[in-house]
């Protein structure tokens, strides 16, 4: 169902947000990248062709990480920048996210933020609802063009759709805030087809971290026949995969042969009955997983 837009697809595609800005279809990822590499990353990354970099405040790198763009000589107007309020060391709430936001913009020197989500579902719902009013408030204010949230499972979603309908309530018309993206692990392990599904009848883009699943299923007999037909890496398969679902798979590495790697999706195309045979029905995350946090905790 997915092969006429996937025939379509280069490094430079991207998708409409919500917000009326273009989401670059790949993204390169420097989590756990150390801050004192992630700029020479980045700026490789940039050389080969990604224009999507995705930091976030827990990262402690959001500063070199956007350095990457000064340096690469790509204009700041074809790179899109997310980073993300964390919610461990600063704990998710009104104020800290509009502190967190002015701390991003100082770090990065970027003028504007493309993309804050909020990093995590922590902290109970007032927490949530008061970060989500301080982004919004960070859009009107010019210092952020889009928003949105990670880890959210679907009943945070509801709640968060319900807070913006209030919001609209209170403010007024168009200003209870968009959501434009959501981020969460995605792959044939763990499909999250709830949230993907809700996720798509509002029109929020999907980002998928850990798409190649932190190497931990390379060996797995389906993969490992389709790479073998089309003479490619598992890696670059799963993250096909990830494309031909509709997804932005966020993708990260530090060494400049693996950079390129994972970019090289273009010239092969999966069948239909490939990327339906290669999602399973398990649940299996391989990273931490706070879409099962309750509402209130």
């Amino acid at each position: 169902m997915f092969r006429g837009m996937a025939s379509r697809l280069t490094l430079g595609s991207s998708v409409k947000l919500n917000s009326g800005y273009e989401l670059p279809r790949l993204g390169f990822g420097v989590y756990q990248t150390p801050k004192e590499q992630v700029t020479d990353v980045g700026k490789e990354a940039l050389r080969i062709g990604y224009r999507h970099i995705d930091s976030a405040s827990a990262y402690r790198n959001q500063g070199p990480a956007a350095a990457a763009i000064a340096v690469s000589g790509v204009p700041r107007s074809e790179v899109f920048f997310t980073t993300k309020v964390p919610v461990r060391e600063y704990p998710l709430s009104y104020e800290n996210t509009h502190k967190l936001v002015d701390v991003a913009l100082a770090e990065t020197q970027l003028g504007y933020l493309d993309l804050v989500l909020i990093h995590a579902p922590y902290g109970g719902a007032e927490n949530r609802k008061g970060a989500w009013r301080a982004l919004v408030e960070a859009v009107e204010a010019g210092k952020v063009r889009s928003i949105g949230v990670s880890n959210y499972g679907v009943h945070h979603l509801d709640e968060l759709e319900a807070y913006m309908a209030e919001l609209e309530g209170q403010r007024g018309k168009g200003k209870g805030g968009i959501l434009s993206v959501g981020q969460w692990e995605v792959h044939p392990w763990l499909l999250r087809d709830d949230i993907v599904t809700w996720c798509r009848a509002r029109n929020v883009a999907v980002e998928a971290y850990c798409p190649i699943v932190r190497g931990e299923r390379f060996g797995d007999p389906r993969v490992k026949a389709i790479a073998d037909k089309y003479g490619k890496t598992e890696a670059q398969i799963l993250l096909r995969w990830s494309l031909q679902r509709g997804l932005v798979p966020l993708v990260k590495s530090a060494t400049p042969s693996r950079i390129a790697e994972n970019a090289g999706l273009y010239d092969f195309e999966l069948t239909e009955e490939e990327v339906k045979g290669l999602a399973t029905d398990e649940y299996s995350p391989c990273a931490w997983d706070p879409t099962v946090e309750p509402l209130e905790k």
